[in-house]
């Protein structure tokens, strides 16, 4: 992926995300790209096996489809980092935004602070 698309995504939203954030990005998703490639490969194997038939190969297959599942659940736990992170970004670069920010509407909206 290319450094420019999350910045671009971040200017186009009106919204400025600092370096480190874009860094854990683009991180987490050369991560998660690299376990999806790591399974289609996994996935592979587990076909050739299964159709070879032969029963040292399906044996094999217990193993890989253990495998298969633990990066499963390695791509959620990125993608729930992610989340979690984007939303931290969103919630600290609003912070102190007095201007407005653009509803869903598309029209400007104010903050009200509430008193304590």
């Amino acid at each position: 992926m290319e450094g420019d698309s999350f910045s671009g995504l971040a200017n186009g939203m009106g919204t400025q995300i600092d370096g480190k954030v874009l860094q854990t990005f683009q991180k987490n998703f050369v991560q998660v790209q690299n376990i999806l490639d790591q399974n289609r490969l996994l996935i592979n194997e587990i076909n050739q096996n299964h159709e070879s038939k032969i029963p040292d190969n399906l044996s094999r297959n217990v193993g890989l489809i253990r495998e298969l599942n633990n990066n499963i659940r390695r791509v959620v736990d990125l993608y729930s980092d992610l989340s979690s992170s984007f939303t931290k970004s969103m919630d600290g670069s609003s912070e102190g935004d007095s201007s407005g920010a653009l509803r869903s509407d598309g029209k400007g909206g104010h903050k009200r602070n509430r008193p304590a």
